[in-house]
């Protein structure tokens, strides 16, 4: 398996096999952690559809335009609470990695997720 098929979420799983078939609409995240990572994974491979699909219905933007100049370059969960199999809300805290204009940043959010029916979705966050 080479580095250029691995899932940007970091898991370290081939795309096909991790984020790939959620991205496809072929199934949903599992938990609001899966959910994020593959956000993350929406933002880096440029599938504003996904980000708009998976983004609750009472905080989503009407659009979504994706900056194709900035590069993601890693995922850190640092934190979650909730958001398993059998709950209806959580959080994750993040920090990700990019390179905008030359320049390297990081984006830190606590993001907060519900679960409507057997779909996780996003439904805000809070910036550092």
């Amino acid at each position: 398996m080479s580095v250029k098929n691995l899932c940007p979420c970091g898991l370290g799983e081939p795309y096909g096999e991790c984020c790939g078939p959620l991205h496809a609409g072929e199934r949903e995240a599992a938990t609001a952690e899966q959910l994020m990572r593959s956000r993350y994974s929406a933002f880096a491979v440029g599938d504003a559809d996904y980000l708009l699909r998976t983004w609750h219905p009472k905080t989503r933007p009407a659009e979504l335009d994706l900056d194709p100049s900035q590069r993601w370059l890693r995922l850190e969960i640092l934190s979650r609470t909730g958001g398993g199999p059998f709950d209806s809300e959580g959080t994750v805290d993040f920090r990700a990695l990019y390179r905008l204009d030359g320049a390297t940043g990081s984006l830190a959010e606590h993001s907060r997720f519900t679960r409507r029916g057997k779909a996780w979705l996003y439904v805000d966050g809070d910036h550092d």
